[in-house]
């Protein structure tokens, strides 16, 4: 968990004090990790290697030489974006508003807001993925690793990147100035977050002052931002990139990988379930506490889908033979984690609907004062987060099938050891690149552990509020907060 500063002086809106390192941290994370985003991007590439042979000798770098192997645009930094990409995903993000509006959708009411109120969500966001992959099989089918989407996202890859960072960044602009037109006993419902209110600019801009922002377009209607820009454009992204890269190994190779379709496969299999439980975003922490702002924005629609490809990506330059026995493996430890996951959470719904249940009847607990019942037997008496567990030992079968990654493109006829020739002759060999390129593809394992030990103590901090002593008691009791005996 980051570290807090100390209090914010401010008590409007009941700010509760800062997170993430304050505004220095919010203002490192802001500006960042659209960066790193781009040092992912250029360090591993197509072009040199994974990482780019001069990163590996820093004593005879040169800047002329670096930009050459990294494949920086002629055009300088003008190159990082282009009229065509912008164009191109900003009518993706149109056709996913189009499809929410038309196709059949469930209307639910969210939770209870502070004023006593609900708002109401429009869900179809399975029907809106589903009829958006079955156009991209059809054409597939059609014209194969041609397909024009796939050579599109592969030709303009950097461009598509910077268009998503300027809208994430345009979004949390645009919704940071209109949430200063929220008032109290506003008769839609708009609040503002409590995280979100400190009166620091970066920081608000970074955690997103309004809780819950709408917006009505023209055709589409109105659009819950928060919960819309969750689940949709940047979800069926990070599968629709996985797909343009298994087309991209095929082009650059004439086969694909185990490796590409294991992963593709689980990824596309996580985001399905995302959707098909689209229902239960609306009590999760994201949309009843959180603001919307630059972290949710910038992670929906930048992190998620490019961050959390670069396995495939990678795997497009550099594929990677499981075997029976690789897949095996990583099978395994994805059934073990997606285990511990779905039945700790199935417990605890069944806890909270009917204690009484035969199913978790022998589950003991502690009756707070508040009334709610903390379980301290079952799935949660090994661990206050032992569905964080699960959810992490799921991150690690992304990473483990690109193996000790890291490798480096040769011209054709070079004729090296063990390497892996491309259809236009050139070479590709692990050499001294080998493990470097872990930094890359096993940062998502890394960077999820970071977040589930943020998101527990987040956890703990409102906790120990609402129960007071009685989480005091319960935490002597269960006393590993996510990892049983270690953590």
């Amino acid at each position: 968990m980051a570290p807090k500063s100390k209090e914010a002086k401010s008590t409007q809106h009941g700010f509760h004090g800062y997170e993430f390192g304050g505004p220095f941290g919010a203002a490192a994370i802001t500006f960042g990790l659209p960066l790193l985003c781009y040092i992912f991007t250029f360090a591993c590439n197509d072009v040199s290697g994974c990482p780019a042979p001069s990163l590996l000798s820093p004593k005879t770098l040169s800047l002329d030489q670096l930009k050459t192997e990294v494949g920086w645009p002629k055009d300088g930094i003008w190159g990082l974006a282009s009229w065509k990409a912008t164009g191109g995903t900003l009518a993706y993000y149109l056709f996913s508003a189009l499809l929410y509006r038309i196709l059949p959708a469930t209307e639910v009411e969210g939770t209870v807001l502070s004023t006593g109120g609900r708002l109401k969500y429009r869900f179809n966001a399975f029907s809106s993925a589903m009829f958006t992959l079955v156009i991209c099989l059809a054409g597939t089918v059609s014209q194969g690793a041609e397909f024009p989407l796939w050579t599109f996202i592969s030709d303009n890859y950097i461009q598509i990147l910077t268009a998503n960072i300027l809208i994430a960044y345009g979004l949390a602009t645009f919704v940071y100035v209109r949430s200063f037109s929220v008032k109290p006993g506003d008769p839609q419902h708009r609040l503002l977050a409590q995280g979100g209110c400190s009166g620091n600019l970066i920081y608000d801009f970074y955690m997103g002052r309004e809780l819950n922002p709408r917006v009505t377009l023209p055709i589409i209607g109105e659009i819950d931002i928060k919960e819309w820009m969750e689940l949709r454009p940047g979800m069926l992204g990070w599968i629709i990139l996985n797909c343009s890269f298994i087309a991209k190994q095929y082009r650059n190779f004439g086969f694909v990988s185990d490796s590409i379709v294991f992963i593709t496969a689980v990824q596309l299999l996580y985001c399905l379930d995302s959707v098909v439980m689209e229902p239960a975003i609306l009590t999760t922490i994201d949309i009843t506490n959180d603001g919307f702002g630059f972290m949710l924005s910038f992670g929906d629609l930048v992190w998620v889908p490019f961050v959390y490809s670069q396995q495939t990506r990678y795997l497009s330059t550099h594929p990677v033979t499981l075997g029976w026995v690789g897949l095996s493996v990583v099978s395994v430890l994805l059934i073990t984690g997606f285990s511990i996951f779905r039945l700790s959470n199935y417990q605890k719904n069944v806890f909270r609907t009917n204690p009484n249940d035969p199913r978790v009847a022998h589950i003991s607990y502690i009756e707070t004062k508040t009334g709610s019942r903390l379980m301290t037997s079952g799935w949660w008496g090994i661990a206050r987060h032992i569905n964080y567990l699960g959810d992490w030992l799921q991150s690690w079968p992304y990473a483990l099938p690109t193996g000790f990654a890291g490798y480096a493109i040769l011209s054709a006829g070079t004729n090296a050891e063990d390497a892996i020739k491309m259809l236009d002759g050139r070479e590709v060999v692990q050499g001294p690149a080998k493990y470097w390129g872990m930094l890359v593809t096993y940062f998502y394992v890394v960077y999820f552990a970071v977040l589930l030990i943020h998101r527990d103590g987040r956890d703990d901090e409102k906790c120990a509020k609402k129960y007071g002593e009685d989480w005091e008691k319960y935490k002597r009791i269960v006393k590993y907060k996510i990892v049983p005996g270690i953590y």
